[in-house]
């Protein structure tokens, strides 16, 4: 497995210097650095040294972080800068002060469903901007998923989409790559790419619905013992329903985890559109809360030094 190396906090690495580690995963480290050129905090992702002793995936990353610096959306994390130095392959970005949607989740649970929506509209807004791009992720999940501070109270979270133009491959690099390659976080892999046939921007809309259906549920739509488990789940199984949100979110989110690409929804605005009309659709057929009528109480007896008064006879 790519590893990476764990001294580089204080390393000076094409003009940033790494102040401290705030993200890991299997072939890459993120650190908060110092962009020494402009005195400003950014991001600095450093890919493992063998990642940047394999030509065609060198080829690749330059290719598809040209794409990614090139995309000027405002829920997409923004490229600084993207090449080899210190024979490691790094990536700067923009630093993005609040967390992942991954601690979001393991702090608050389960979110209401107009939270979701709300969210997970601007990040269908940044995949189908980089699907415009010919650019698929093909690893959304909740720790690609960045959410900060918003400007008000109907917009308290500005979401960023981040983990572009690093192992993914691009519709237009056929070129550069062999089909069957996998990429992706199993909990939220498309049935594609496990069967390693060639991808679009459909599989992006499975694997928000896989986050989707976490979101509202605490839990992603397939949970097996073991990871081949897990995969051939996704490539068989039927998801588990969302529980307590009604038969039409779940028939959403049931179309945007088709097995098969083409039954799905063409493009993520497409399924969050769905997901909103399915989620008021809801609420419109809930049946109002039940008003229980019920008589008062019987006054209570009279006290015994009231018993001249009132006599033996009951209240009235």
């Amino acid at each position: 497995m790519s590893t990476v190396p764990s001294d580089l906090i204080g390393r000076r690495i094409a003009g940033y210097r790494l102040e401290r580690e705030i993200g890991r995963g299997g072939m890459a480290r993120v650190y908060r650095a110092e962009d020494l050129r402009l005195g400003r905090t950014v991001a600095v992702k450093i890919l493992a040294p063998e990642l940047a002793r394999n030509d065609l995936f060198r080829k690749r990353f330059e290719h598809e972080s040209r794409i990614a610096a090139s995309i000027d959306h405002p829920h997409i994390v923004p490229v600084f800068e993207a090449g080899e130095a210190e024979g490691v392959l790094f990536i700067a970005m923009r630093f993005v002060h609040g967390r992942d949607l991954r601690a979001l989740l393991d702090r608050e649970g389960p979110l209401p469903l107009d939270r979701t929506a709300r969210i997970v509209t601007q990040v269908a807004s940044a995949l189908d901007a980089a699907h415009a791009h010919n650019l698929v992720h093909r690893d959304v999940k909740p720790g690609n998923i960045l959410v900060a501070e918003g400007t008000d109270s109907e917009h308290p979270e500005h979401i960023y989409l981040t983990d572009f133009g690093l192992t993914k491959k691009s519709l237009s690099l056929t070129g550069f790559t062999t089909v069957g390659q996998f990429v992706g976080t199993l909990d939220y892999v498309a049935p594609e790419q496990i069967a390693g046939r060639p991808v679009d921007g459909r599989c992006d809309v499975y694997g928000l619905a896989c986050v989707v259906h976490e979101m509202l549920t605490g839990r992603p739509p397939f949970e097996r013992d073991d990871d081949m488990a897990l995969l051939w789940a996704h490539l068989n199984d039927p998801p588990e329903p969302a529980v307590g949100h009604g038969a039409a979110v779940d028939e959403v989110l049931v179309r945007a985890l088709a097995k098969d690409p083409q039954a799905r929804y063409p493009s993520c605005a497409g399924f969050v559109a769905a997901l909103r009309t399915a989620g008021l659709a809801a609420r419109v057929a809930a049946p109002a809360p039940t008003q229980v009528v019920t008589e008062p109480p019987p006054p209570p007896p009279p006290p015994a030094w009231a018993a001249p008064v009132y006599g033996p006879g009951p209240r009235v």
